[in-house]
């Protein structure tokens, strides 16, 4: 994968409760992806929650990177990126798609959490773009729901190659564009320079991420 948004100079700092427990943005794309490192390598920390560990999260939260994933059980972003209870503040949703209250969520990450970094992680192969592709008028809750991903599967449509992949990519691009297109409060936090927007595609298959957008 690109590793080009960070520098020779990131680190992985020991966890802090502060604001996105005192994580730059590219400090927690860094840690994200030594968790994922690990992960691939089959070397997940051996973690244990202690009452201490408890008590400090009775106490407040400190997640240093936010994620709206598909709701998918294969795709667990704990599991994919190897953190631990309290790290990650994780919306998921069947084909991540961007609603009320998942845009909702994510700024109340932002700016009361302090988080700096969003990840969009759609997957290889998913049902819900699938179904988006396959099924025509449908009514009800998932017919709202496939009818949000429509768009992407238009934008697919004029591309070459396969449908499903390239929709699959395209929803992970629209997601991201419309995080800051329909949110004045992610938008000024990636204008400021304080927030970092990654889309990527996980790969069922091989475990690999494809970072297909980024903002910030």
């Amino acid at each position: 994968m690109d590793c080009s948004l960070l520098t020779e100079s990131d680190s992985k700092p020991e966890y802090a409760a502060l604001p996105g427990q005192g994580l730059t943005k590219e400090e927690a794309f860094r840690r994200v992806l030594e968790g994922h490192w690990r992960y691939l390598d089959n070397n997940r920390l051996n973690r244990v929650v202690t009452s201490d560990d408890r008590q400090r999260h009775v106490e407040g939260q400190y997640p240093f990177a936010s994620i709206l994933g598909c709701a998918d059980s294969r795709v667990s972003p704990e599991v994919i990126f190897d953190q631990g209870q309290g790290d990650l503040f994780v919306v998921r949703v069947a084909g991540q798609v961007v609603g009320e209250f998942e845009i909702a969520s994510l700024e109340y990450s932002v700016e009361h959490l302090g988080v700096s970094l969003i990840i969009v992680m759609g997957h290889e192969n998913c049902g819900a773009v699938k179904a988006a592709i396959e099924a025509g008028e449908v009514d009800g809750a998932i017919g709202s729901l496939i009818k949000e991903i429509k768009p992407a599967v238009e934008l697919a449509e004029s591309m070459e190659g396969d449908l499903l992949p390239n929709a699959v990519r395209s929803q992970v691009v629209l997601a991201v564009d419309n995080l800051v297109d329909r949110s004045p409060l992610l938008q000024e936090a990636v204008d400021a320079g304080r927030l970092r927007i990654i889309g990527l595609i996980y790969g069922l298959s091989d475990g690999d991420l494809d970072i297909r957008k980024t903002i910030g």
